[in-house]
């Protein structure tokens, strides 16, 4: 996988990717249309974050690329390269509980807040990526 050049883009199946892990200095992109949705992304190499209509979607310490970004009623699934460990938060469904799976080994259930945020750390080094699926 590689960095999004772009900042975000849409890809062929549907999704989303976006993020540049390698990028020294801060570097963002509003109103992104998708789906219907208008996404910003803010992205280097210490942080990522993705908003979804002014809400939290996605932030990862430090920065990550994320691949084929995908959300349904469900959950949301994508893939993740970065240079390092990170801890990625992701906005689902309040006070839900949800199995995350990472690179197809399930981590167990976990719970997101009343604000609906979850927290994960995944392993990453340098052109490693990871796949993360979390599902109801």
């Amino acid at each position: 996988m590689a960095v999004v050049e772009g900042l975000i883009q849409t890809e062929a199946d549907g999704s989303l990717s976006f993020g540049n892990h390698r990028l020294t200095e801060k570097a963002k992109r509003e109103d992104f249309e998708h789906g219907g949705d208008l996404y910003k992304v803010k992205t280097y190499g210490t942080m990522t974050k993705l908003e979804k209509n002014g809400m939290f979607a996605y932030e990862s310490v430090p920065g990550t690329s994320v691949s084929h970004f995908a959300e349904d009623a469900d959950g949301i699934t994508f893939t993740v390269e970065g240079k390092e460990d990170a801890q990625l938060t992701v906005g689902l469904q309040d006070e839900t509980e949800y199995e995350v799976v990472i690179n197809g080994e399930s981590i167990g259930k976990m719970r997101t807040s009343l604000g609906g945020k979850l927290s994960v750390g995944v392993a990453l080094s340098e052109h490693e990526q990871a796949s993360v699926e979390i599902r109801k």
